[in-house]
């Protein structure tokens, strides 16, 4: 009997575990919720999910339409649609807008973002990328709670009604900063600025929605054989503290048609979950590998990338897919003698 009692704990702690570490994995994700989840879409030429300032930055006006999918085989998966656009106004100035959709589990949020930024530039001439730019995002947003399937017939909780539960729309702002010299670039970001009051779960939710996003990255190499461009991307919440890191690599391969290119992120967090193991504590903290193949064909853009979670417990289908579609429009020819992708 002790035998079985004991194999019934470990098969408990094991579940809880198991859940714990899938918590952990969304909600370091996703950090909060609230706007457009960070994810690794941003290696897919499209820096503008992230960071406002680089609106209209580069040399064409740039559509990118992504769709990403979590654990198939679970019912209300986290699930997110985004469709951007941004481009250039006059000789300084660009606006952008993005539409998008997420859903995790019984939370879903619908939202637009209209930017504006401003570049500056300090060369002396045309040939020498040397950019300053500040950006701004108005961001709309409207969240959703379902919590038809909460209770059981004859529960009562006093904080579920039951119901479908909509948040009136609320707004925030974006706020933020770019400078590409040559071959190197950094990004700096604000999401959330405004303190925004919330009552979708309960009443005492925080209005502190705040994180900070900063991106740094160089480009080496020979246009007509590879470029290579390390970057990394550190991301913090001002309310809970949580941090992570995501260090990357990235290739590119110039051919007559466009280019392909490759990249790999590698996420880690710097919080993480305990449990009991064996006779003592260990903890797991959030580690996957992000795996991204691109094409660009003359102005259109295609993209796969794939997530996979390491560690101790996972689910067996923990990662998820990504697609993305892109288009480039009124393409300017490429000013600067540099390795710059994102700017040329």
């Amino acid at each position: 009997m002790d035998s079985s009692l004991s194999k019934h704990n470990i098969i408990w702690m094991y579940q809880k575990l198991k859940i714990a570490i899938v918590l952990l994995f969304i909600v370091q994700n996703s950090f909060s919720q609230e706007g457009i989840p960070v994810y690794s879409d941003y290696l897919s030429d499209n820096y503008y999910l992230l960071h406002p300032s680089m609106a209209g930055a580069a040399n064409c006006d740039k559509v990118r339409l992504t769709a990403r999918k979590q654990w198939f085989d679970q019912t209300d998966a986290p699930a997110l649609q985004t469709l951007s656009y941004n481009g250039r106004v006059g000789e300084r100035s660009g606006i952008g807008v993005i539409l998008y959709n997420d859903k995790n589990g019984y939370h879903s949020q619908k939202g637009a973002k209209l930017t504006y930024a401003h570049h500056l530039m300090f060369s002396r001439d045309e040939i020498d990328l040397n950019q300053l730019s500040f950006g701004m995002s108005a961001n709309i947003l409207q969240s959703q709670l379902d919590e038809t399937e909460f209770l059981q017939s004859g529960d009562f909780d006093p904080i579920i009604n039951g119901i479908i539960v909509q948040d009136a729309s609320y707004f925030n702002l974006d706020i933020g900063a770019s400078y590409n010299y040559l071959d190197f670039y950094v990004h700096g970001t604000i999401q959330n600025v405004i303190e925004t009051k919330r009552k979708i779960y309960t009443e005492f939710e925080s209005a502190n929605l705040r994180r900070y996003i900063l991106s740094a990255g160089y480009v080496f190499g020979d246009k007509n054989r590879i470029l290579w461009e390390p970057s990394l991307m550190f991301q913090l919440v001002d309310l809970t503290k949580e941090k992570s890191i995501d260090i990357n690599i990235k290739a590119y391969k110039s051919f007559d048609f466009g280019k392909l290119w490759a990249a790999l992120s590698y996420r880690s967090s710097f919080d993480g979950a305990e449990f009991l193991s064996g006779s003592g504590v260990s903890s797991q903290k959030l580690n996957y590998l992000t795996p991204i193949f691109g094409v660009n064909y003359k102005n259109f853009m295609f993209a796969y990338t794939y997530s996979y979670l390491s560690g101790d417990v996972s689910f067996d289908t923990g990662g998820f897919h990504q697609i993305t579609l892109g288009i480039d429009l009124f393409c300017k020819r490429e000013k600067y003698e540099c390795n710059c992708p994102a700017i040329n």
